[in-house]
């Protein structure tokens, strides 16, 4: 196992980003006050998250033979990561998202198309098998083919390396995967989805990482937005409250965490300690416009911990 690596399999899309004053309800058009395109899918921001964080990351993921791909190497370039498996699919485009967030409230709403990166193949993932195997942590999400996750999630944990899924967007998946899950990290709305628990309250929160427990998860973190983030396994149950930032666009802050998750553990840091710092990471990107640009760089995740030490 190497110190500090991370493997991170996903999606790749490029976000088409429109802000306007408010979202548009069904079949209304709405003026938009400003358009914005970058590095964006699941699988990609929680891959930047992670680097930015400090791990040495390898991405996994497709794109397609056209100019969106190239956007994705050369986001993956700049902060550092290994794309030699990036593979590249001539017969699907690189997917899209399009993302329209509310400037008065922050809040959003996304279409995305995940394009190549839902053909992720057999052969893919036995070629990056070895870097599977030598990871300190492996983490993916739902956005791409579910065959690859499961053939990958098999051998990560066959390989004594830490798996963590988050599970979104929320679909579902083999029963028999989840004793294979060492973190597994829904939000409110997902953890709603598998286990039928409206998650409204810290009570809510338990009862519902109680369910995923059950099914054999090691340890559950339920992302929960303004209330923080739940941590449960057989030895802990507590509610990590969330930094106080100002907030601008909280889209990607779900990968954020889940990056500086992974990062963190991936260095040595405990579970709980991982959280504050994955919850630090989440926060900062919350006060930045877009999702692989609003990630925070190392010292800026420090500065925030520390500043805020007291409050854990």
């Amino acid at each position: 196992m190497k110190s500090n690596k991370v493997v991170v399999m996903g999606s790749f899309v490029v976000d088409l980003m429109m802000r306007a004053d408010r979202l548009p309800v069904q079949g209304e058009t709405v003026k938009g006050n400003s358009f914005m395109t970058g590095a964006g899918g699941k699988g990609s921001n929680q891959g930047v998250a992670a680097a930015k964080s400090g791990a040495n990351v390898v991405m996994i993921t497709k794109i397609g033979a056209d100019g969106f791909g190239e956007i994705a190497k050369e986001s993956f370039r700049s902060c550092g990561m290994n794309t030699r498996y990036v593979f590249t699919d001539a017969d699907y485009p690189t997917g899209a998202a399009l993302i329209m967030v509310d400037e008065n409230t922050s809040q959003n709403k996304i279409v995305v198309t995940i394009g190549a990166s839902g053909k992720i193949t057999h052969d893919d993932i036995e070629y990056a098998r070895g870097e599977i195997e030598s990871a300190a942590v492996f983490l993916t999400q739902l956005e791409s083919n579910l065959d690859a996750v499961v053939n990958a999630i098999n051998i990560a944990h066959n390989a004594g390396v830490a798996v963590i899924l988050n599970p979104a967007p929320a679909d579902r998946f083999p029963q028999q995967l989840y004793s294979k899950i060492d973190i597994f990290t829904p939000n409110e709305t997902e953890a709603e989805f598998f286990c039928g628990i409206k998650i409204e309250t810290e009570e809510d929160a338990r009862a519902a990482a109680a369910f995923f427990l059950d099914k054999g998860v090691k340890n559950c973190i339920i992302t929960m937005g303004k209330q923080g983030a739940f941590l449960m396994n057989k030895d802990i149950s507590r509610l990590f409250p969330p930094f106080n930032v100002k907030v601008v666009d909280t889209t990607g802050a779900g990968d954020a965490f889940n990056g500086g998750l992974a990062a963190a553990y991936a260095e040595g840091k405990g579970l709980e300690d991982s959280v504050i710092f994955a919850s630090a990471v989440a926060s900062l990107s919350v006060t930045k416009l877009g999702t692989a640009k609003a990630m925070p760089a190392r010292e800026e995740i420090d500065a925030l911990i520390t500043a805020m030490e007291t409050k854990y």
